[in-house]
């Protein structure tokens, strides 16, 4: 049960039954469990779920299978999105409107304006924010940080030290997938680990110097460094899988936003016992995020009041915690407390919370949410190509300020 400081929040009440068609990429164990609090939820409502899962952790597949639904005419009554992806379909003029719950619920109150950048266009509420993960994270096999000396590794050298040692036990230190998406989380951290100041000035702002100056072939010489404790297997890898690799003890550890946690706890794993969660050394204060809404569509009369139940369900205060506590993100409402929250959930409330009043809290280039589609995958072209040895850190620095206007048009 929610702390009585909740008890002012009023659901709503929108359908008593009707359908909802609810397209994701939540394929993973730890992601399903996640996505069946909210399909148990609107069920106990008499609301029944259609489930479209589209596979692939960066929502690319997902958002190919939106497009083809759209162009017939037939969308589905809900859409996991990220950020500029939820603008561009925004501005298409296909998008529902959830103002009619919004307002009643008072979500400019609790939804933080970080958020609310995404989740309305022109002033409408259009997309309902299930949680804020942050992408600046590492996940450590405790019993592998433990053979390496135990020392949580507070800055580069020290994380370079773990790893090395990791090696020298026969594990591989990094497990990561090579995929466009995995390799850009990585280079969002490294850059992050770089200072706020030139991460800011380099994927929010776009500036050139920062883009293509010394600071970003020493982000580069840094990626070149973290490939070299990766597997030789790691092309093509999913995510979950490099997961479990840190699980099973056959690696060290895993940079990856907060879902990754998802997975340690499905598995049984406890924080601080099991695996440690710890920001991307040198980043620690400020926070990269994205955040899993739930876009809404233009659907007919007979599916709104389902939909617009789904919405007021979303942002419900039992709901965020009870979701968010399996999914190891955290809510988009500011007024859910810690209590069910394990020790990594409280200390990812607490950095938001932290990185928010201070300004550093930064939308995540790597998920969407610090440049429009284009310009990102702009950058993950170079940035992977940089990380399979095509290209050296100079070039990389050079090709990228190239990518980058080009993609701007």
């Amino acid at each position: 049960m929610l702390a009585s400081s909740l008890v002012g929040y009023a659901a709503t009440s929108f359908a008593a039954g009707g359908s909802v068609e609810v397209l994701h990429w939540w394929t993973s164990g730890g992601e399903a469990a996640a996505l069946d609090v909210l399909k148990k939820k609107l069920e106990s409502q008499g609301i029944t779920w259609k489930d479209m899962p589209v596979a692939g952790g960066g929502g690319e597949q997902a958002m190919t299978a939106l497009r083809a639904r759209v162009t017939a005419g037939d969308p589905p009554t809900a859409v996991q999105a990220l950020g500029f992806d939820i603008t561009d379909w925004a501005k298409q003029g296909v998008v529902g409107d959830l103002g009619e719950v919004a307002d009643k619920e008072g979500w400019d109150k609790v939804i933080p304006t970080a958020l609310q950048n995404f989740a309305k266009y022109d002033g409408k509420w259009i997309a309902a924010p299930v949680n804020v993960h942050s992408t600046n994270w590492v996940w450590i096999s405790k019993k592998a940080l433990d053979a390496a000396g135990g020392k949580e590794p507070t800055n580069w050298d020290e994380f370079v030290a773990m790893l090395d040692k990791m090696k020298a036990n026969g594990i591989t230190p990094l497990a990561h997938g090579g995929q466009a998406w995995q390799d850009a989380t990585l280079f969002d951290a490294v850059v992050l680990g770089l200072g706020t100041d030139f991460y800011k000035a380099a994927f929010i702002d776009l500036d050139p110097a920062a883009l293509g100056g010394d600071k970003m072939v020493e982000a580069f010489d840094r990626m070149k460094k973290l490939r070299s404790y990766v597997d030789d297997d790691f092309s093509g890898r999913d995510w979950n899988l490099a997961s479990a690799m840190v699980i099973q003890g056959k690696a060290g550890a895993q940079m990856m936003g907060d879902w990754a946690k998802g997975e340690f706890l499905k598995a049984g794993q406890k924080p601080g016992t099991d695996f440690v969660c710890i920001r991307f050394p040198g980043t620690q204060g400020a926070v990269t995020f994205n955040s899993d809404m739930f876009m809404m569509f233009k659907v007919g009369d007979d599916k709104k009041a389902a939909q617009l139940q789904m919405a007021s369900d979303i942002e419900s205060p039992d709901f965020q915690s009870s979701f968010n506590v399996v999914k190891g993100s955290v809510p988009a409402r500011t007024d859910v407390p810690d209590t069910a929250f394990d020790d990594c959930g409280k200390k990812g409330i607490k950095d938001l919370a932290e990185a928010n009043s201070s300004g550093k809290l930064f939308g995540s280039m790597a998920h969407g949410y610090a440049v429009p589609a284009a310009i990102k995958n702009a950058i993950y072209d170079v940035v992977t190509r940089h990380f399979n040895g095509d290209v050296d850190s100079k070039e990389a620095a050079k090709e990228l300020v190239d990518a980058v206007a080009a993609a701007k048009g």
